[in-house]
């Protein structure tokens, strides 16, 4: 582990805790002091040649941030992604955690499939966590074991890219879910409503000829779930907001003691169904981006903390899927290395959030899934990410670590830039390095 010392950087903690000017010793995996700028080194008080000297001058230090929604394709689609690149990407982004989904192939609902992927993420460098499936090959038929998931290391369950259709079975698995203190993660879509999936039902799909994806298959779901969540005591999260409804009952469920939480994606905050027209399959998604009432909907969302997540959602494709006409191509985007800089220019820069409560939504997930992180204080881990707020890059496909290239903000300058990641005391990216 890497000796670090942080010159007189700009710490922002969730929640403002702690926040000031300050310096950073990190010894032995951890946070060994944090002050005032000066009070561990003293000026003119030399800082020993074994330890790592960092200007943090003109930069602001993260806690290492967190994503509990990505597709790292390992195994079964490791053309498009695997562990190893997937984490890179989650470095260069910032993210010292990452939570990967189960739609797999094979996919995540046995202990051994959990334990091989935990074993293999262990020689990335962060902090890769699994999900477990909720139901037996994703069918949606058989519960998997829950208590034997949780057991090799399962962090949460889901059946993510596919909604759990069944209400009685829903209802069962909430309560065992419950049981075993496991939050089910809930990707909310009904097919019964969807014609062209990947794009909103209205004015851009009828322009293509598409049918599309109506409001109703999101906002049908989330309500059913929140009132099983409800009746059960089950702790739920719905993944990736689309509507402005959406938003609506779950801050309505919230303010009832629901116990349900939910994400927003960088790309449902930026962008809204017109991004299609200029990026076709690049701005495909599930669920689609919808109008322009529901992105302002989940931005207030976020602003109150009814939306307490940001997960991207990184879902890689090779160019050659993306290239097909768009009924046929594959639904996602890649967004672990856009992602900090996409919620500084669309939620901190315009002032909707500030940077202490953006890192509240960019760290929650720590808190909801019960796992290490999210704070820099004294003995805590050495997950942290130092930011250039005054610097800019632009995104070309030679910037990305992941393999995929699947993105609306191609070639876009974007504000913003992540200098260095540290997790576990060891710096895993660095801007200009060669790690």
């Amino acid at each position: 582990m890497d000796r670090i010392f942080i010159r007189d950087v700009q710490i922002v903690n969730p929640g403002g805790v702690g926040l000031m000017r300050g310096d950073l010793l990190l010894e032995d995996g951890r946070i060994a002091q944090a002050a005032p700028t000066g009070e561990i080194f003293p000026h003119g008080k030399e800082v020993p040649a074994e330890i790592r000297e960092v200007d943090g001058r003109n930069r602001i230090v993260f806690p290492g941030l967190i994503d509990a929604h990505v597709h790292f394709r390992d195994p079964g689609y490791t053309e498009k992604e695997d562990i190893m690149t997937g984490a890179a990407a989650a470095a260069h982004g910032g993210f010292t955690s990452v939570i990967m989904m189960g739609n797999t192939n094979p996919p995540m609902d046995t202990p051994g499939r959990i334990e091989d992927a935990l074993k293999r993420a262990e020689r990335t460098g962060v902090r890769v966590y699994c999900a477990g499936n909720v139901t037996s090959g994703m069918q949606g038929r058989e519960l998997t074991d829950f208590a034997a998931l949780r057991a090799a290391g399962a962090v949460l369950l889901t059946d993510d890219g596919l909604p759990i259709r069944s209400e009685a079975l829903m209802e069962k698995a909430c309560v065992q879910a419950a049981e075993q203190s496991l939050v089910i993660s809930l990707h909310e879509e009904d097919p019964v409503y969807i014609g062209q999936a990947g794009i909103n039902r209205g004015r851009v799909a009828e322009s293509m000829g598409l049918d599309g994806a109506d409001r109703m298959a999101e906002i049908s779901m989330v309500r059913r779930d929140i009132a099983i969540a409800a009746r059960t005591g089950a702790e739920i999260t719905i993944q990736h907001i689309s509507a402005k409804e959406s938003v609506e009952l779950i801050r309505r469920a919230k303010a009832e003691g629901v116990r349900v939480h939910a994400e927003a994606t960088p790309h449902h905050f930026a962008l809204t169904e017109e991004a299609v027209r200029a990026h076709g399959t690049n701005a495909r998604m599930n669920p689609p981006l919808r109008e322009e009432e529901d992105r302002q909907a989940i931005l207030k969302g976020l602003a109150d903390g009814t939306i307490d997540m940001i997960a991207t959602d990184h879902a890689p494709h090779t160019a050659a899927e993306k290239a097909r006409p768009f009924p046929e191509a594959p639904s996602g985007i890649i967004g672990l290395e856009t992602a900090l800089s996409l919620v500084y220019r669309e939620l901190v820069l315009p002032g909707i959030l500030t940077w202490s409560q953006a890192m509240e939504r960019l760290t929650a997930a720590y808190d909801v899934y019960g796992l290490p992180g999210g704070m820099i204080a004294e003995g805590e881990p050495a997950d942290l990410v130092l930011f250039a707020p005054d610097e800019d890059w632009t995104v070309t496909e030679e910037t990305f670590r992941s393999k995929a290239r699947n993105t609306p903000f191609l070639n876009e300058v974007l504000p913003g830039v992540v200098k260095m990641t540290i997790c576990g005391g060891q710096v895993v990216y660095e801007d200009g390095g060669e790690v």
